[in-house]
């Protein structure tokens, strides 16, 4: 079981609190730290100091680390043009030596949409949109050198498109992630190397993977060549107090956090991802929303990852 550190800068984060968090997870033996891709915060916190830019973001924490890999969950087909998409992610692998991977859905919080002005159409299109940019990065990323990409669809038009840069890894991970019974299946089985389900109850991702696996089976790919995560909500602590504080500093309940994340004590959150792992999951990210609590990391690299 890998172990990812998955933060949400727009609750109200800097630049330096981001990067302290990604490079204490190098440090102490984190497999990857992601990031969110929102411009407006979520319940009652602030928000300060605003938001920031996933790949801007991501750039600067590839050059002020060495070995952690790096991505976004995910990032919003709404908010950039594919090809700005596949060369901001193409610069950042080549800056981080090939430690990018690009997570990508439709969109969904309508607020953020609205607040800076931007469309937010009804989900038929908004899955259009995912399903075309899709097709237009994969295809510029595996256009050989040298050859040119083109692709006609009902939202974009590329004509002779050089297809560069191209990213350093000679295939750039994509996640996708969900729970369209349809429709996102059948885009993870087509396009990604890792299908997601965040924030869901084991018998649901058990579900929904296996409905992945029979759409890649729809299409002759290998059900095992994709990998399987889920992302939840992490409070850790060495004794029940800690957790309580803990989960009060991001405004939870203990019990809550129980049915819906994964909280407790070291040994409680063994047991917990152990649930995960035979349930099929491969990777978990742990959601961390109080950035300033680096002690926070320090107790899950030393007393849950050695047991994983």
């Amino acid at each position: 079981m890998k172990l990812r550190i998955f933060t949400e800068p727009q609750q109200g984060a800097s630049y330096e609190q981001i990067l302290a968090v990604a490079q204490r997870a190098e440090n102490l033996g984190f497999d990857a730290f992601f990031r969110s891709d929102h411009f407006l915060k979520m319940g009652s916190v602030d928000g300060n100091p605003g938001p920031s830019d996933a790949w801007t973001t991501l750039a600067g924490i590839a050059r002020e680390t060495s070995t952690i890999r790096l991505g976004t969950l995910v990032n919003s087909a709404t908010f950039r043009h594919p090809v700005i998409t596949a060369v901001s992610v193409a610069n950042v692998d080549a800056m981080s030596h090939g430690r990018v991977e690009l997570g990508l859905g439709a969109g969904w919080f309508e607020a953020e949409h609205v607040a800076y002005g931007v469309e937010f159409l009804p989900l038929a299109k908004r899955f259009e949109i995912l399903s075309e940019q899709l097709a237009v990065i994969s295809g510029l990323w595996n256009t050989p050198v040298g050859e040119t990409f083109n692709f006609s669809g009902s939202h974009y038009t590329l004509i002779d498109s050089p297809a560069l840069p191209k990213p350093l890894q000679s295939r750039v991970p994509i996640i996708i992630g969900g729970r369209g019974v349809k429709k996102t299946p059948a885009l993870a089985a087509r396009y990604a190397a890792e299908f997601n389900m965040p924030f869901v109850s084991i018998e649901d991702f058990i579900a929904q993977c296996a409905r992945v696996r029979e759409a890649c089976g729809a299409i002759g790919r290998d059900a095992l060549s994709l990998k399987y995560s889920s992302a939840q909500t992490v409070i850790c602590g060495a004794n029940d107090a800690e957790v309580a504080r803990r989960a009060q500093a991001i405004g939870r309940a203990v019990e809550e956090l129980k049915v819906n994340g994964l909280c407790g004590t070291p040994t409680q959150l063994v047991e917990r991802i152990g649930d995960w792992a035979r349930s099929g999951a491969e990777t978990m990210y742990l959601q961390i929303l109080d950035l300033d609590d680096l002690d926070h990391l320090d107790l899950i690299a030393a007393e849950v990852m050695p047991h994983l």
